[in-house]
């Protein structure tokens, strides 16, 4: 049969399913030989060469409007013709003809004024599943049944690009076409380029609207206290944000329009790379549920039992669940204009305080910079800290200038009163190997602080290298852990490695200053204010 998508045809596909249930969706993956079933449930999963995103082989194929809006100096787009598309569309077609296929129609984006409805076809069941746990389900029969695609996600995995008949710069590609609505991703089994590829087509078109589309998470008090926590892998915002005190909205991606925050998403993509059945005892539950999706995740011998400890396929073990998974959420995905925004960071070098309070300015500073640390281990050739930049905290999914969102941020902080802060969950008392990370506890002792308003009126002292400021005391939290330079045994050695890491900011921010206010630009870190 063919299916007809608004701007294109899939022709002469064999059998097409549509909109399968979860168990509908297990018995395919088990019959296909796609995955297996783990004890309690879950399906596991393996996506082959690429564990991770491949943000290099993500491309936009440009046009008039698009030319002139998307960031294609600094960021992380890529140029694609219509001609190179058009050719990469038709191997598709190709490819697909005869082949099992199966679509998902959904939502992306939990408020109704501005969600995305999207049409995801893929090869594999079980990615069609991980867009079912992902994405917004259409609950209403008949509202499924007369449901029209915004854009659409085609999905081949096992189809390889060539790098000289495509144009391509390997055989995996993500192209996204704004003009035609389509997103093609081929040559890797990765799911995780199906959502983030709707998350960039987001990106691009909301900002229009004046909404900001965010990277980051977002849960609720229950006083009704909307929060955000912006941060990259590893700095712990699916772990903190999974508070059991307030309610989730969301793990990942948030729009914030006049109206408030909404999630784009009806699921979570948490990492479960030794994942704590204490420290995050709620996406651990996960692990043990029928309609979870584990990535990569490895059997301990003789039996169905999961190993969370075991990284011998990759770091990125991931685990995909609706967000219903979840005991304590917000039903809806959406919440009021936020009271707090924290923006996460991992310093493996031992020099961010552990909280601070940001200016507006600092606050886009901070956000367009997306500071953390990659430590030894993580990635191959990294043996000792590397600082690492990805602006608005989502570098390869904001296809415009970074001055784009923050300037939204900065209006709508402003409008709304919102109260921006810095966390480091990263080293203390040294850098990574000498000092030690920052203790959930404490991270958690210190966001309730600022959640709850008992830091508003703390005494504060100014930071001397990065300007701003920093309680002197907070409840839960030893005092000597609020001054990083105290933790140190040699003071001057921090003073040389904060110097270190201002330069690093500065040198980073220089390539955004054309896109930024000077105001911005002047509020972050001064390498020549030390003791």
């Amino acid at each position: 049969m063919d299916l007809n998508l608004p701007t294109t045809t899939l022709p002469n596909l064999g059998d097409v399913h549509w909109n399968l249930t979860p168990p509908e969706l297990y018995e395919h993956i088990i019959r296909r030989g796609e995955g297996q079933v783990a004890r309690r449930g879950p399906i596991v999963a393996s996506t082959g060469q690429y564990t991770g995103r491949s943000p290099k082989d993500k491309y936009i194929v440009t046009d008039a409007d698009v030319e002139g809006r998307v960031w294609w100096d600094g960021g992380e787009a890529h140029r694609f013709t219509s001609e190179q598309f058009d050719r990469l569309l038709a191997r598709q077609q190709a490819y697909l003809q005869g082949r099992e296929v199966f679509v998902q129609d959904c939502y992306a984006g939990a408020d109704p004024t501005h969600r995305l409805p999207v049409r995801i076809v893929t090869e594999k069941a079980w990615h069609n599943l991980f867009a079912r746990n992902m994405f917004i389900q259409e609950k209403d029969a008949a509202a499924l049944a007369e449901f029209v695609p915004g854009f659409t996600v085609i999905h081949t995995p096992e189809l390889k690009a060539d790098p000289e008949l495509d144009g391509t710069r390997s055989e995996v590609f993500v192209v996204l076409n704004f003009a035609k609505r389509l997103v093609l991703i081929g040559g890797s089994l990765y799911a995780g380029e199906i959502k983030k590829s709707i998350f960039t087509t987001l990106n691009y078109l909301l900002p229009l609207k004046g909404v900001l589309g965010m990277h980051c998470s977002a849960n609720v008090g229950a006083d009704g206290d909307s929060a955000l926590f912006f941060g990259l892998s590893g700095t712990g915002k699916t772990t903190l944000s999974a508070d059991p005190e307030r309610a989730l909205i969301g793990d990942d991606e948030h729009g914030w329009s006049d109206d408030g925050i909404f999630n784009f998403e009806g699921g979570c993509y948490a990492k479960v790379i030794r994942l704590s059945p204490v420290a995050e005892p709620q996406i651990y539950a996960t692990t043990k549920m029928f309609g979870t999706i584990l990535e990569n995740v490895v059997f301990k011998e003789g039996g169905r039992h999961l190993d969370l400890d075991d990284a011998r396929f990759t770091e990125n073990t991931r685990a995909s669940y609706p967000i219903e998974s979840i005991d304590n959420i917000v039903d809806g995905g959406t919440g009021g204009h936020p009271q707090n925004v924290i923006l996460l960071t991992c310093d493996a070098f031992g020099v961010m305080p552990p909280i601070a309070k940001l200016t507006p300015a600092q606050a886009m500073y901070h956000f367009i910079s997306g500071y953390t640390a990659k430590v030894a281990g993580t990635e191959r050739g990294v043996t000792e800290p590397k600082a690492a930049f990805s602006a608005c905290f989502g570098a390869p999914f904001m296809p415009l200038h970074p001055g784009v969102y923050a300037e939204l941020l900065g209006k709508l902080t402003e409008t709304h009163g919102s109260t921006c802060w810095i966390v480091n969950t990263g080293w203390s008392g040294g850098p990574y190997g000498e000092g030690k990370r920052m203790a959930i506890p404490h991270s958690r002792a210190l966001l309730r602080a600022a959640l709850g308003g008992h830091l508003k009126d703390a005494e504060m002292r100014t930071d001397p290298v990065f300007g701003f400021e920093v309680p002197m005391s907070c409840p839960g939290v030893p005092d000597g852990v609020l001054d990083p330079r105290s933790t140190w045994a040699d003071g001057a050695a921090y003073d040389e490695k904060a110097a270190s890491l201002a330069a690093m900011f500065q040198k980073n921010f220089a390539r955004f200053a054309a896109g930024t206010s000077e105001e911005v630009h002047a509020a972050g870190p001064k390498v020549a204010q030390l003791h």
